[in-house]
């Protein structure tokens, strides 16, 4: 119960995750100050940007938190440099660029469809988990287990607002959002078998400083011009945000995973579509239409459902 509960909790700061990047993107009215954001364009070039933001802010933060919580972790760091531990850094290196990967791929995704057709398509990534954990770990799901799956999939997909299956996009989008799904996939499997490693925060500090590397890397060999122009104060407001609720969620998620495996951690983590929307509801005041309605309460039950049904 308790992986469950700390998973349930790491998709809530997901969400918030999400609802900041919305805000930053567009203008949104935001409860108790009003009209704000718009601050970035949607593109891929500033995606990596933000992403770089909510890292380096995220990194020596998770650090120092990381410190008090699971006091050797730097022992741990410095121990994979060792021979003895040439499979925990394989491990470690292999969900670093998984993270940054996923990210890549979905943000790619992004700016080629619709951003909700995007995130639906990426949350089809517990069909990947069960899979790959049914491989790498005997770890048959039940036919309870996907009903569940396709009762959280299927909940999602109708939170997705009406207008976005109007807006158009590519094949190439639908591919990179599929294909995010599978790389997030593999990290999440990844993860349960380096906890036979690694503690699970020392995991997710090497993947955060890995995929700070890797976003710092994407921008110097692609600048970011006309800085100068930019709203610094609230970028750097939402991206310590950003870079806090992101690293609470993987750190709750990838304890969770620990508790109850890469699957059932999977499975409640897709209800993350329909939780935006309510979020998003409650904080922006975006509206809900009975179908979207429909949407939430069907992922509701579904994840309800999984402390029931093995």
């Amino acid at each position: 119960m308790l992986g469950f509960v700390l998973v349930l909790l790491s998709s809530v700061f997901f969400c918030i995750q999400n609802v900041v990047v919305r805000i930053l993107f567009a203008e949104q009215t935001l409860v108790g100050v009003g009209v704000t954001g718009g601050f970035l364009a949607p593109s891929l070039h500033n995606s990596f940007f933000l992403l770089l933001l909510r890292m380096v802010l995220a990194v020596p933060l998770m650090g120092l938190l990381t410190t008090r919580l699971h006091p050797p972790i730097w022992r741990d760091v410095r121990q994979l440099a060792t021979s003895t531990q040439r499979r925990a850094l394989w491990h470690a290196l292999a969900g670093g660029t998984l993270m940054f990967t996923y990210l890549a791929l979905l943000y790619v995704s992004i700016g080629l469809i619709a951003t909700a057709i995007a995130l639906t398509l990426f949350f089809t990534f517990p069909i990947f988990t069960a899979l790959l954990s049914w491989h790498f770990f005997g770890q048959r799901p039940s036919a309870m287990r996907w009903a569940i799956i396709g009762g959280v999939l299927l909940g999602s997909l109708l939170t997705i607002p009406s207008e976005q299956w109007s807006g158009g996009g590519s094949t190439w989008g639908v591919v990179l959002g599929i294909t995010s799904g599978v790389a997030y996939a593999l990290y999440t499997v990844n993860a349960q078998k380096s906890f036979d490693y690694l503690h699970p925060l020392t995991y997710t500090w090497v993947s955060f400083a890995i995929t700070l590397l890797l976003s710092a890397l994407c921008l110097i060999i692609w600048p970011l011009a006309n800085t100068q122009d930019l709203a610094w104060q609230p970028i750097w407001i939402a991206s310590l945000i950003s870079g806090v609720v992101t690293f609470a969620g993987h750190m709750l998620y990838n304890v969770g995973i620990k508790y109850v495996g890469a699957t059932t951690a999977a499975m409640v983590g897709s209800a993350n579509p329909a939780l935006t929307v309510v979020l998003a509801w409650v904080t922006i005041q975006e509206m809900l239409n009975a179908v979207q309605l429909i949407g939430v309460g069907i992922t509701t039950v579904s994840v309800s459902a999984l402390s029931r049904f093995k």
